[in-house]
């Protein structure tokens, strides 16, 4: 695009010109909740239902031809962006979705005494589901130790995988901290050993250029909301030396080859995995968030985050009782600022940004055994986090803001 990344981009999303009921110019610092959706997506999103809308793949008439080719067309547009072919691409309502998919659908894989491994800064979704496979099938549940600044320690994941382990489960970025974690080297390991390897993309796919293939994923899972799209959208990545091993998570219409009172055949993938009517507007709406994003180039988006990463530590690293989580290595970080004041708890830092009109996340960010495991106040922390359309101007913002709250308290 023709125009530098932040201020340039915020027009193109009509959210960001709220002016909260305070009279405060909203400065939207909550990205790795969710991001913002640009016009482009909202219009195509609103086209649909008012020229296209019908049921895909049943109904052999005007309007259904045309939803059945746009949800085709959103399919190959996504696992074009993954590198991925068309059929290892599997719609779901979002990584939490597809990672459950991912433990019941190879939950026949796992027994008694196997061993499940997970990272100590996994979000909850990439964590309580291998928690829950393992009570299900007596297997053991191992969490590998992180270092302080939350970045993995090689060694321990090698010591953690054995010849018992049947799964190795990992963030590319985690939410907590934003580290980028080593997926290439996991993967190598869990290979190494005859384990799967399953990849919450929530956090990196919207920033990284990804590549499932070079990454060494088998499961691949993130949420559309995360990346410009809407909500209620996620792709499952399944590689296709394990689409015919994986077992269905729903039955029920869509999903089916074949129904006898007797037995019932299945549809070959990935229809066999989207049971029911999908989220057909979700899809398309996704797919135009990645022709945005494709527009700027992935490339662009990291550096932009690190950059402005790099602008917040140089505004905020020598504050007297500010405490900055993660790695200094910014090579290691994808655009997340977690922080705490000492003695104040996170949610009075939001609640004060907010009167600002500075919106941040705060609390556990569904990432407790990392904050349990580093010992962080309260258990929680303040979490600003960067994206297309945030520029030095919000972080100016945030940091007076955060002088605000030392003062207050």
């Amino acid at each position: 695009m023709p125009y530098q990344l932040g201020s340039d981009f915020k027009k193109d999303f009509p959210i960001l010109s709220t002016v909260l009921p305070n009279g405060k110019q909203l400065v939207y610092l909550d990205n790795a909740a969710t991001t913002q959706k640009p016009l482009s997506v909202i219009k195509r999103i609103y086209d649909f239902y008012i020229h296209e809308n019908a049921n895909v793949a049943r109904s052999a008439h005007y309007l259904g031809e045309k939803t059945t080719v746009a949800y085709a067309d959103a399919r190959k547009k996504v696992a074009k962006f993954i590198n991925a072919s068309e059929d290892e691409i599997v719609f779901t309502s979002g990584s939490t979705e597809a990672l459950n998919m991912v433990s019941y659908g190879w939950e026949s894989y796992v027994s008694e005494g196997d061993e499940l491994v997970v990272m100590t800064g996994e979000h909850h979704s990439d964590f309580v589901p291998w928690q829950q496979l393992a009570i299900r099938k007596h297997a053991l549940f191992k969490v590998v130790p992180v270092k302080d600044d939350g970045t993995i320690n090689i060694d321990e994941v090698m010591k953690a995988v054995t010849s018992k382990t049947k799964i190795v489960a990992c963030a590319h970025v985690t939410n907590s901290f934003g580290v980028i974690n080593p997926v290439e080297q996991i993967s190598e390991i869990a290979h190494s050993k005859g384990a799967i390897f399953v990849v919450d993309g929530a956090q990196s796919v919207p920033s990284i250029s990804t590549d499932v293939k070079k990454m060494g994923a088998d499961f691949l899972a993130f949420s559309g909301h995360k990346m410009l799209g809407p909500m209620g959208i996620g792709v499952l990545y399944i590689s296709k030396d394990k689409l015919e091993k994986f077992n269905p998570f729903l039955t029920g219409g869509g999903m089916i080859d074949e129904v006898k009172n007797e037995y019932t055949t299945f549809a070959c993938a990935p229809d066999r995995y989207e049971a029911g009517t999908p989220n057909v507007e979700g899809a398309i709406g996704l797919a135009t968030a990645i022709d945005y994003l494709n527009d700027i180039g992935m490339e662009n988006i990291l550096d932009h985050e690190r950059n402005l990463l790099g602008y917040s530590y140089s505004k905020l690293e020598k504050e007297d009782r500010l405490i900055l989580y993660g790695p200094k290595d910014f090579t290691k970080r994808a655009g997340v600022l977690t922080f705490n004041i000492k003695g104040v708890h996170p949610h009075d830092v939001s609640a004060v940004l907010d009167s600002f009109g500075i919106a941040i996340r705060s609390g556990h960010h569904c990432a407790q055994p990392i904050l349990r495991s580093l010992k962080v106040q309260f258990n929680a922390t303040a979490r600003a986090s960067f994206y297309i359309y945030n520029s030095e101007s919000d972080i100016d913002a945030l940091c007076d803001a955060i002088e605000d709250v030392k003062r207050r308290f």
